[in-house]
């Protein structure tokens, strides 16, 4: 994948039924939605197809933008903790 460094591929996958899946998946159902009430066709009826289609690229983009966020936060906990390891005189444990 273009976006994704090799490094990515060492986290799970996120879950198939997630917030930006189903988000985007919503958006691809009513933009062929509203492609159908734009040019004066049946709403639901008309374009099945295309709303199959519309919703299924909908809900990959989601996933893939969501793979891409976990894996620009899995690389930020890194870091950050990372950055704790190596300065432990700035993080003393209250006690």
């Amino acid at each position: 994948m273009a976006f994704l460094p090799d490094e990515s591929r060492s986290l799970p996958p996120p879950p198939l039924l997630n917030k930006g899946s189903v988000w985007l998946g919503f958006v691809g159902w009513m933009t062929a939605v509203l492609h159908n009430t734009f040019n004066q066709r049946p709403v639901l009826r008309a374009g099945v197809h295309r709303q199959i289609l519309l919703t299924t690229v909908g809900w990959f983009v989601g996933y893939y933008l969501m793979k891409r966020t976990e894996y620009i936060y899995a690389k930020t906990d890194r870091e950050l903790l990372e950055y704790v390891r190596r300065h432990p005189e700035d993080f003393k444990v209250a006690g």
